[in-house]
């Protein structure tokens, strides 16, 4: 995937605030420092588009990205985070519900486990929350340069048996210190966000304004 651009387009912490139009999106969710930012920037080779909060667990906006004026990445609020509140976590599970359930233009997401240990609790009911929606799931599994390469397929395993992960959810190994993984996210992406109609669909609008011109 070439990236031409990619913008924040809105900080958004109420449904209303959600951009309108018909752009696919992919959100992307994780715990608190899993590496959300890092795998953004990474995909999107912008440094620092995407900005680690100073306060984990604080940010309470879902973050849209407008990317290539094709396609939206979401940032969700991270979970997991024992220092914000009751009353924090419920505000976050309002939006992201609204969200979820309502959102026409969501075609998946991506959750982010780190690799380097089995799910938590707050990443296997996720994982069962998004499958309830019947959503597609592709699980990135972050930090893997922190763990030796033999190691690699018993991590896997453990993502996969502690979250029950579905056959057709792929789990993908990716650094953001290596761009390891980083191909891959995109074509597990990309066949989320551009169905095969909807390609056909684009090609013929593209062919008939070819010849309008």
């Amino acid at each position: 995937m070439k990236i031409h651009n990619a913008e924040l387009v809105i900080s958004a912490a109420k449904e209303h605030q959600f951009p309108l139009g018909p752009f696919p999106e992919v959100a992307l969710s994780g715990r608190s420092n899993v590496g959300k930012s890092s795998f953004i920037n990474t995909l999107l080779t912008r440094k620092g588009l995407a900005r680690t909060s100073q306060r984990p667990g604080k940010t309470q906006t879902l973050n849209f990205y407008i990317i290539n004026d094709r396609f939206h990445f979401v940032d969700v609020p991270g979970y997991g985070y024992a220092k914000v509140s009751k009353k924090e976590r419920e505000a976050w599970g309002r939006v992201m519900e609204g969200y979820i359930e309502t959102r026409r233009q969501l075609k998946g997401v991506v959750q982010l486990i780190d690799s380097r240990h089995n799910p938590t609790e707050d990443d296997k009911m996720m994982y069962e929350w998004l499958k309830y929606h019947e959503l597609p799931v592709i699980i990135v599994a972050t930090k893997a340069d922190k763990i030796s390469k033999g190691k690699w397929d018993k991590h896997i395993k453990q993502i996969r048996e502690g979250l029950q992960v579905k056959q057709e959810d792929p789990i993908i190994l990716f650094s953001a210190e290596t761009a390891q993984g980083k191909e891959r996210a995109w074509k597990e992406i990309t066949q989320l966000l551009f169905s095969k109609e909807e390609r056909y669909f684009k090609e013929d609008e593209e062919q008939e304004n070819d010849e309008e011109l």
